[in-house]
């Protein structure tokens, strides 16, 4: 029997005090992983290019904060705007201390269609994750405080799609998306190496099949005989995953990849 003051596991998961930045957090996989981060205790900054949808994303958490979370208008894709977002998102919070990039711009176009600048567009959602990261990277150490950086990547940032499973159902899984996904888990690498030392961690989170309602039923179909455990994801198994990577459950890991995919990646 060990009587050292090691955190308890409820301490541990407890992200009551802490400040969180989501962006997309009106979307299918976006809305559980906040909600998540609010269950836990955490006040929620939500963010989206529409200020409404924001704000009421933000009035519809609950949690500690309930009634007190935030909404900022934010774009990804635009500098300037990330800037003015982050800013809003201090001065009304006072701090943040971890960060979900998980907004993302989508893209129809397969590989037959797809044009460079419809390609260099679906890339620039890496560069507004980037640029957000290096932000709150800069606050957290400008005010001597640790942060928690999540990235969204997927499993196609790991593995190839079957090309069986979208055939005379619709368009292929985007080569674009291929290439974003496979971009988010290096660079949680690279920056999480540069970073340690300043306290701020980098983990990705890279979820599997998690369709949304309105995808093709056929294409969900072929998706799921694909699966070794032959179902789909639901959004509220990621919540489990969030709170971990960002709460000191796992404060002594970055630069991982957190695979969330029933098993896809393992074949």
């Amino acid at each position: 029997m060990t009587t050292s003051n090691a955190p308890s596991i409820q301490q541990l998961f407890d992200l009551q005090g802490r400040v969180a930045v989501v962006t997309g957090a009106g979307g299918y996989l976006g809305w559980a992983m906040a909600e998540a981060l609010a269950e836990a205790g955490a006040k929620i900054v939500v963010s989206s290019r529409s200020l409404e949808k924001a704000r009421s994303t933000a009035d519809a958490l609950g949690g500690r904060e309930k009634g007190h979370h935030i909404g900022v208008s934010l774009d990804h894709l635009d500098e300037a705007s990330i800037e003015r977002g982050f800013e809003d998102a201090i001065t009304r919070a006072g701090r943040i201390d971890i960060l979900v990039n998980n907004g993302h711009d989508p893209l129809a176009a397969d590989w037959t269609t797809v044009t460079a600048d419809q390609f260099q567009r679906q890339l620039s959602n890496l560069s507004g994750y980037f640029l957000l990261a290096r932000r709150l990277r800069y606050h957290a150490v400008a005010h001597q405080r640790p942060a928690s950086i999540i990235l969204l990547g997927s499993m196609y940032g790991l593995v190839g799609s079957y090309p069986d499973a979208y055939e005379g159902v619709c368009a292929a899984s985007p080569v674009a998306y291929h290439a974003l996904k496979g971009g988010i888990v290096q660079m949680t690498r690279h920056l999480a190496v540069y970073w340690a030392p300043d306290r701020v961690r980098v983990n990705c989170l890279s979820p599997g099949p998690f369709p949304n309602p309105n995808a093709p039923a056929e294409m969900v179909a072929r998706l799921t005989q694909k699966s070794p455990m032959k179902r789909m994801g639901l959004p509220h198994e990621l919540k489990g995953a969030i709170v971990f990577l960002a709460s000191d459950a796992s404060s002594y890991m970055t630069g991982q990849n957190l695979v969330i995919d029933g098993g896809w990646t393992a074949w």
